[in-house]
């Protein structure tokens, strides 16, 4: 009778929540997937055709193309970065506090500053290109060359990268230190432990910092939009900006066909990402338990 009780508290708990997700989250997107089988302005059933011309459509192929480009460059490099930083700064004791700080100051910068450094920064009479001039060089309009991609990257991985330290230092500070210091006593080095010591044990933390940057990657359209407006340059021209060029023209078929495509993409990959990470078996556990167990016991034949 009592576990039932907590069970149903726990439930009354969350109902809260789960109604705002059901009302403002799980009803509009099915509302998004009724109307991306729906033709405009008629509403009339049009099966699979918004998919076809969504997929046949050049501005999407060329968004898409550019959004997955995007990933592949800035996610690898945010979360190896971000792990190379972390690493280096849980074995600082003076600095270390002071480096973290300020690693987190780009995520208190509001937007709107964020666009002015931009233009200060990459405009065509901008810092860069009046450093340009003073070696002899012509200056370069950076948000409409084909360093607009690179930019956006750079400024991606400004903006994040301390939100992924603090995240994997957490995970670090998990970390025991009677590991280390066993596996010292064995005469592993330090490339040893963190390969097989300090990676094994942030397989979570990095399925987190995963998820989370992959959301956070979807937040640079702003940034992008403010200073390039509807159509930037090709090379960073996102689905965001896709998706508010058909909001825009009110074109709610293709959108909607369109968001169904990525939400059905990204599920993919956070799926499969879930369950290699989160794979508790039972042998897996018992492995880890006996490697533990070992440690712990030659750390204490040591000390005694």
């Amino acid at each position: 009778m009592k576990s039932s009780r907590v069970h149903y508290t726990g439930i009354l708990f969350l109902l809260p929540s789960l109604t705002g997700v059901l009302i403002f989250v799980l009803l509009p997107f099915a509302d998004v997937i009724r109307r991306s089988f729906t033709g405009m302005p008629d509403h009339q059933w049009a099966g699979l055709d918004n998919y076809i011309n969504v997929f046949r459509n050049e501005a999407f192929q060329l968004a898409a193309g550019n959004t997955l480009r995007f990933l592949a460059v800035c996610m690898p490099l945010l979360i190896l970065s971000s792990l190379a930083i972390s690493v280096y700064l849980s074995g600082q004791t003076r600095i270390g506090q002071f480096l973290k700080n300020a690693y987190l100051v780009p995520m208190a910068i509001p937007v709107a500053s964020v666009v002015i450094l931009w233009k200060v920064l990459f405009h065509k009479q901008g810092l860069l290109s009046g450093l340009l001039s003073m070696v002899g060089l012509a200056p370069v309009d950076w948000m409409n060359s084909k360093y607009a991609f690179w930019v956006l990257v750079f400024s991606y991985v400004w903006k994040n990268i301390g939100y992924n330290i603090v995240l994997w230092m957490a995970g670090l500070s998990s970390i025991p230190t009677s590991i280390y210091e066993a596996a010292r006593v064995d005469g592993a080095g330090e490339w040893k432990l963190f390969t097989r010591i300090t990676l094994p044990n942030l397989f979570k933390v990095f399925y987190t910092i995963v998820i989370l940057s992959l959301l956070n990657s979807f937040k640079v359209f702003r940034e992008a939009y403010l200073v390039a407006g509807n159509y930037p340059d090709q090379s960073m021209y996102l689905v965001q900006h896709l998706f508010q060029n058909w909001y825009r023209e009110l074109s709610l078929d293709k959108l909607s066909a369109a968001a169904v495509v990525i939400a059905v993409g990204i599920t993919m990959l956070v799926l499969p990402m879930q369950k290699a990470f989160y794979d508790e078996r039972p042998e897996r556990m018992a492995k880890r338990k006996k490697t533990a167990g070992k440690s712990q016991t030659k750390l204490k034949k040591v000390r005694i």
